[in-house]
């Protein structure tokens, strides 16, 4: 594991959200409901930020452009949300498989830790 220390504790309060760069990384982190989760900011199918991305009654997080919603602690899609017809075939083709890159992370010491191993 390679742990990397992102963020002081008390910087993301219960409800909050964060978006942190550290080395090749741009990592969404998140405070939902006391758990703490860390995944790319970044949807996996079309490439934009995940920051105002809304998180459902399952505990799923919405992108904010095509609404499909994927697990925080897989990253695997919950709902997938096909494209409207007037969007076009190449947009359509986007696969719904490409699971979110989800991060171990822990808080110790006063601060928040992200293992980078891997991703």
């Amino acid at each position: 594991m390679s742990w990397t220390k992102v963020l002081a504790v008390d910087s993301l309060p219960v409800g909050s959200r964060q978006v942190v760069k550290t080395g090749n990384h741009n990592l969404l982190l998140l405070n939902h409901h006391g758990q703490l989760y860390a995944v790319k900011n970044s949807c996996p199918h079309l490439k934009i930020s995940l920051k105002k991305a809304k998180i459902n009654e399952d505990g799923a997080l919405v992108c904010p452009m095509h609404r499909s919603a994927f697990d925080l602690k897989t990253g695997a899609v919950t709902e997938w949300t096909p494209w409207p017809p007037l969007v076009g075939k190449a947009m359509g083709m986007i696969s719904q498989e490409k699971a979110l890159s989800v991060f171990d992370i822990k808080a110790e010491d006063g601060s928040i830790w992200v293992d980078l191993t891997d991703n």
